[in-house]
């Protein structure tokens, strides 16, 4: 009897030793230069997280933790919000997302006009046909594995090719319904609200009030309506009036996308955006807009034809094209001055200034990273032939880089307190069969550009700033949940850099290059960048718009 209470006592005491020297969290962030994202000055101090929240900021001297980070010398900042990522296919093949990881990008948010669903898909075990929704899509790629968070917007351009197909036409009344209709579903699951990009068929043959009509299912779940507006060149002033227009028509709040003003002879119309955006502003509407910090844009050679000649989708379009009569046509209005469209080609001002960096044809891979200029003589053809014929032979639209931007212009955006960045890129690994491509260069430096050659380099805004506008400025304006500060209760999504050598290496010659000075990133407190490396986990979720229960 007495051996049993001695043991029970043993017992007894080991648990509450045990008890006594449980650690006070998991994670301790201990000696960083704190910047919260909301825009005031930094302070030193430690970070503290318990499972995916950050648990206590302050003086943690005094407290335990399982694990403890030196952040002596470093930032730690939240994790950034990339508004306007084209991420999800490389997600699927590699949910590591380096590039982007690499810059501190803790959420990937997807859908320029095109979103994952929701897809009228063929079950092939069963022989039927279903809708298959975003949320679906999200789930999928989230439960494959993934290291940041992801979001969407539902596409307009999705909507009405589910509903109205690639045809220049209105949608009947019970077409419109029916867009409407999703569009509410994808809302209620999570969706960030509604997009657009209204340059590309078939989205370019969707009227302002079709638009408004849709926009008005986002705000009916104070969601956000964002748009790559109808022009960015020679009509980009009219384009913004219709985004405000449909703002303020549908009572919603609104973002461009990528801002920019696409051709020289564009160049002196930011003034006048900036104009127009403030005085909505001051109105009352919630005007905002995002960007990319490269003179470049990219897209495919889509943005080198008129869209009417594209209707039908891509078969019909290459058809078109082999018509000899159609072909002429063509020809002459992509030589006469696009008025009524937007031509890239046009405002890159010479074929020089266009780059050809993806083909789906193997014996068209010797052309990556020329220009059209170079492909043209190659080929013994005029520039707008050798597009037409490019697009033909690869069955692709062909991936395409455009210098249209200035560089002032940029400098002026990053500036204006209602401009958040997007990489508008993939997330790439520069290893294997990453590297037998060729992309963008914001696809692996445009985060780590605006710290370091924008905010340290050239002092364009402190860096305080730079932080709030890739964090808690898209968070606000995509209404998330508990994410875009360090603040007790939220997720711990946090990046921790070396602000004296952040620094992008990736240039248009040599894109496949990863940022450096990003040491640490932690997504919903697991850490998935450890100095430097990554550590292969996938903590990334599903993140949900506000017409969504959390």
């Amino acid at each position: 009897m007495k051996t049993i209470q001695i043991s029970a006592l043993l017992l007894f005491s080991t648990l509450i030793l045990s008890f006594c020297n449980k650690p006070d969290f998991d994670i301790i962030i201990k000696n960083g230069n704190i910047i919260d994202g909301s825009g005031t000055p930094a302070m030193i101090g430690d970070i503290a997280i318990n499972a995916d929240t950050i648990a206590a900021i302050g003086d943690l001297n005094n407290k335990s933790a399982k694990h403890t980070v030196d952040a002596t010398g470093l930032v730690v900042s939240p994790g950034f919000i990339n508004i306007l990522s084209f991420a999800a296919p490389h997600l699927v093949k590699d949910g590591r997302s380096l590039s982007d990881i690499k810059q501190g990008v803790t959420l990937e948010i997807f859908g320029e006009g095109d979103s994952m669903g929701p897809r009228m898909e063929k079950d092939s075990a069963t022989n039927t046909v279903r809708w298959v929704t975003l949320n679906d899509r999200l789930e999928a790629i989230a439960e494959k594995g993934v290291s940041p968070n992801i979001a969407s917007f539902v596409g307009a351009t999705t909507l009405r090719e589910e509903t109205v197909g690639f045809d220049d036409r209105e949608p009947t009344t019970e077409e419109m319904e029916l867009m409407k209709q999703l569009a509410q579903q994808a809302m209620e699951e999570g969706a960030m609200g509604v997009s657009s990009s209204l340059i590309y068929a078939p989205a370019f043959y969707s009227s302002t009030e079709e638009l408004i009509e849709l926009a008005k299912v986002a705000a009916k779940y104070n969601g956000l309506y964002i748009s790559h507006i109808r022009s960015e060149g020679i009509r980009l002033l009219e384009s913004l009036d219709e985004l405000i227009h449909i703002a303020r028509e549908a009572e919603v709040r609104a973002e461009i996308y990528h801002l920019k003003q696409s051709g020289r002879g564009n160049w002196h119309k930011l003034d006048s955006v900036i104009a127009k955006v403030e005085s909505a502003r001051a109105e009352g509407l919630s005007i905002t807009a995002d960007m990319y910090t490269y003179t470049a844009a990219s897209t495919g050679l889509t943005a080198a034809m008129p869209p009417w000649v594209q209707e039908g989708g891509y078969d019909k379009w290459v058809e078109r094209l082999q018509d000899p009569e159609i072909r002429k046509r063509v020809l002459e209005d992509m030589r006469r001055p696009a008025i009524e469209w937007e031509s890239l080609m046009q405002d890159s001002g010479s074929p020089d200034n266009i780059l050809l960096i993806g083909f789906k044809n193997d014996s068209l891979k010797r052309f990556y990273g020329k220009s059209l200029a170079e492909v043209a003589k190659i080929r013994g053809t005029s520039p707008e032939e050798t597009v037409i014929d490019l697009v033909i032979e690869d069955g692709s639209t062909v991936e395409t880089i455009y210098f249209i931007i200035s560089e002032e212009n940029l400098r002026k955006q990053i500036a204006l307190p209602w401009v958040s960045f997007s990489s508008d890129a993939g997330s790439y690994a520069a290893e294997g069969e990453g590297l037998k491509s060729t992309t963008h260069p914001r696809a692996y430096g445009n985060f780590a550009r605006v710290l370091g050659k924008y905010s340290r380099d050239e002092g364009i805004i402190p860096l305080e700033e730079a932080v709030r506008k890739m964090t808690s400025l898209p968070a606000e304006n995509l209404r998330l949940h508990k994410r875009g500060k360090l603040k007790t209760g939220y997720f711990a999504d946090i990046a921790i850099f070396d602000p004296a050598t952040i620094q992008d290496h990736a240039t248009f010659e040599n894109p496949h290059q990863y940022a450096t000075g990003m040491i640490h990133v932690f997504v919903n407190g697991t850490q998935v960048l450890n100095n430097t490396q990554h550590t292969g986990a996938m903590p990334g979720r599903v993140v949900k718009g506000p017409g969504s229960p959390r």
